[in-house]
């Protein structure tokens, strides 16, 4: 069994420093207090430079600590906090990391998923050793890293490699409009995705959801979900470049009417939303603010009172 996960995603592109600062541990308390959460997943973010670089940079001077990463989960679990860590890679360039992508076949010259799996491997066990190190509640070992899902014979054996030093709950992090085409969800604990589905759309997407979950008989939470503050974005919560004025009723109205299909499903088991900054934007100017965070919005409330009664 898993206990239903009241948690919000804090840090995205946080770089080295920034956990050490006063005012990301006071960013993390700020988030428990106004919204409820008993858990936090805690985003560690590496870049490569290109989506055929087979080098994953985790060790760049820009990149967290891990002495900072230690900290920021010890605090976390000091505040009654339950800890999912997630190491993240986004691409230097600005391309989507689930464009990361080889030939199927090696080719002389040509760059190659062996390659890139044996330096994500790597950097994962890494982040597994610090999460057992630090009692971690789960371990994410990826994250929308579509175009590699096929791969099942090396997530199969990244999966070995990471419970070669984490013994917790693992999961991975699919994306949206993935859950079924991931071949391999018998190898983790806990069967998670991004849910960025538009505002009239959900009903049908549980529905196709639910099948997966019940295939393979396992838990599940949106390890990430959330709509931007912006006009038009509840149709298309998962476009992050949409053009539009700031608009925080849509924001709210997504988040009351996904969390209302959510709740008929018992088999949801909670949330890691997007997102809370480790560094904000004073309170006062939340209303001009048109990203995803929730920090002193109208959403906030809106998952505040759902984290209460849940």
């Amino acid at each position: 069994m898993m206990d239903f996960i009241k948690g919000i995603t804090f840090g995205f592109m946080s770089q080295c420093g920034e956990w050490e600062e006063e005012e990301a541990f006071r960013s993390l308390q700020l988030m428990k207090e106004r919204c409820a959460i008993d858990h936090v997943i805690l985003a560690v973010v590496v870049e490569q430079p290109t989506i055929h670089s087979t080098e994953i940079e985790w060790q760049a001077e820009s990149v967290l600590s891990d002495k900072e990463v230690v900290g920021m989960i010890e605090y976390a679990h000091g505040l009654g906090l339950k800890v999912i860590l997630k190491p993240m890679i986004n691409v230097s360039d600005g391309m989507w990391r689930a464009h990361i992508n080889f030939f199927d076949h090696d080719v002389p010259c040509e760059p190659k998923w062996s390659d890139w799996f044996a330096s994500y491997t790597a950097f994962i066990s890494h982040y597994a050793a610090l999460a057992e190190e630090t009692r971690c509640e789960m371990f994410v070992i990826g994250c929308e890293l579509v175009n590699s899902d096929r791969r099942e014979h090396e997530w199969r054996k990244v999966v070995a490699a990471v419970r070669k030093e984490y013994l917790g709950n693992i999961t991975y992090n699919c994306d949206k409009y993935q859950e079924n085409h991931v071949a391999w969800w018998d190898a983790v604990d806990v069967i998670s995705s991004s849910g960025y589905y538009p505002i009239d759309k959900w009903e049908q997407e549980l529905e196709r959801i639910g099948q997966v979950v019940e295939k393979y008989n396992k838990p599940f939470f949106f390890c990430e979900a959330g709509c931007a503050s912006r006009a038009g974005s509840k149709w298309l919560p998962n476009n992050w470049e949409l053009e539009g004025s700031v608009d925080l009723i849509e924001q709210k109205e997504w988040y009351e009417e996904m969390l209302r299909q959510t709740d008929g499903h018992n088999w949801v088991g909670g949330f890691g939303l997007w997102d809370w900054k480790a560094n904000l934007y004073p309170l006062e100017e939340s209303n001009k603010d048109s990203d995803y965070a929730l920090f002193g919005k109208p959403a906030e409330e809106t998952v505040r009172n759902y984290f209460n009664k849940s």
